[in-house]
């Protein structure tokens, strides 16, 4: 689970400074204020560390990636290609990590690890290059750190490690080579010095890290009259939702729990009970259309019909929000999902028990075990925010487990505002305008009133 990151001079963010992450996590904030861009960020380190291009520094992206961000001067803070891009990250691992040196019998091991880098780009924004990258495993009571940094007005790096002693293999002193994309020590390092085997260790886990990351964008695919499934299922319903049937299909015979001593139901079970919580749908299920056939469909009733009707003759809104909720209990333990405005086409009452679905995903179990799922979230929503505070003041969830964020632009660029929550729910340090201006709203509607009363006297 991700539990800090900084950014710097990506896009409209000069410096987001370090801001914690929690099991859920909402920017909210008005239009191209960022918000967007944070999860941007984190979608494209993804694809760099997906992408077969080991020499590729970061992929913004292409039409087969999740996101398509342009070049590095269209990344950088203010086009400027004089400035580096820099962020650090931290998150907790899910299984303990050992870095074990095999010339001192020396162990360290830790459930934390944090990775931070400086991208640094030529004149001519075409080439991208690693200007320091560095690790640290959180050991007590020092934590064991590695290092790579280029020499300045070289093609060569300088390898470091505390309080690791790096012992060097007899022979010739060969260059350190430049890293395997921003992350990723060269393999000179291992063949350099007898006990670095861990710095391989490390850049895997960042690898499992982003290969957790899962994403669901915005706009939903609309839905079929018919699904063809071979019995494949995939790792989450894309990015526009397009697998949602073939995930559900292929999920069912896994079994939710909403929380720790509370009964375990089987998956389809679980999303059709949230579509009627939602107070979408009366009834969901989903058929094969003949025997030995591959073809499926999606059959629905409703609260004002009587009979089943197949999922694309009911409103829209029910088929923007299935492949959230499939996402939501679809995804592997420990996985990362980012949504962006999860509330889109949906009803403020909706919006609302939208809160209570991403509680009981971040609280549910599979196995006997936390399913630890992290959501990350963009939205406009402010009745999503109210039941947050709610279920917070009634200790639905601590507050330790929501992290808000309020975007807005400044002077120097974007800047990132925490809302502190109390006990209560209620946030102590409300923006200005947060949601609009309900107070002014209301004396502008007080002092209508109040003239056309005043005008109708006039006229008695």
């Amino acid at each position: 689970m991700l539990r800090e990151l900084r950014i710097r001079n990506f896009k409209n963010w000069s410096d987001t400074r370090a801001f914690r992450l929690a099991p859920i996590t909402v920017f909210f904030g008005v239009n191209s204020a960022g918000k967007s861009s944070l999860i941007q960020f984190l979608l494209m380190l993804k694809q760099t560390v997906e992408s077969p291009d080991l020499r590729r520094v970061l992929h913004p992206g292409d039409s087969e990636t999740q996101v398509e961000l342009g070049t590095y001067r269209d990344l950088v803070f203010q086009h400027d290609l004089s400035r580096m891009i820099e962020f650090s990250m931290e998150w907790d691992l899910p299984k303990r990590l050992y870095a074990v040196d095999l010339l001192s019998d020396t162990v360290y091991s830790g459930h934390k690890l944090r990775f931070g880098a400086s991208i640094e780009s030529d004149p001519s924004g075409g080439r991208q290059s690693v200007k320091s990258l560095d690790y640290r495993l959180d050991v007590s009571p020092v934590p064991l750190s590695v290092s790579m940094s280029k020499v300045d007005g070289k093609e060569e790096y300088i390898l470091k490690a505390e309080p690791y002693k790096l012992v060097r293999n007899p022979g010739r002193a060969w260059k350190l080579g430049q890293p395997i994309r921003f992350y990723g020590f060269p393999d000179e390092v291992r063949a350099y010095y007898q006990n670095a085997k861990f710095t391989s260790d490390f850049a895997l886990e960042l690898e499992r890290q982003f290969r957790r990351i899962q994403y669901l964008g915005p706009l939903r695919t609309i839905p079929s009259r018919s699904y063809i499934w071979s019995g494949e299922t995939p790792e989450h319903v894309g990015w526009s939702g397009k697998r949602t049937i073939e995930a559900l299909l292929g999920a069912r015979k896994r079994k939710i729990s909403p929380g720790p001593r509370k009964r375990t139901r089987p998956f389809e079970e679980v999303v059709a009970n949230w579509l009627e919580r939602l107070g979408l749908l009366e009834s969901f299920e989903v058929a094969r259309v003949g025997e030995h056939r591959k073809e499926y469909e999606v059959l629905v009733r409703t609260t004002t019909s009587g009979t089943k009707v197949n999922l694309p003759d009911v409103g829209f809104g029910v088929s923007q929000i299935l492949p959230v909720v499939v996402q939501c209990f679809h995804a592997q333990p420990h996985t990362t999902i980012l949504l962006e405005q999860p509330e889109i086409h949906l009803h403020p009452a909706v919006q609302m028990t939208l809160a209570d679905l991403f509680i009981e995903t971040v609280q549910s179990r599979e196995g006997g075990e936390d399913r630890a799922i992290q959501l990350v979230i963009e939205s406009h929503s402010e009745h999503l925010l109210r039941r947050l505070q709610t279920r917070i003041a009634q200790k639905t969830i601590k507050p330790d487990d929501v992290a808000l964020y309020w975007c807005k632009l400044g002077s120097e660029g974007a800047v990132l505002e925490a809302l502190k929550t109390n006990l209560l729910g209620d946030v102590e340090n409300w923006p200005d305008n947060f949601f609009g201006d309900e107070l002014g709203e209301m004396a502008i509607r007080l002092e209508a009133a109040a003239a056309q009363r005043l005008g109708n006297a006039r006229t008695e």
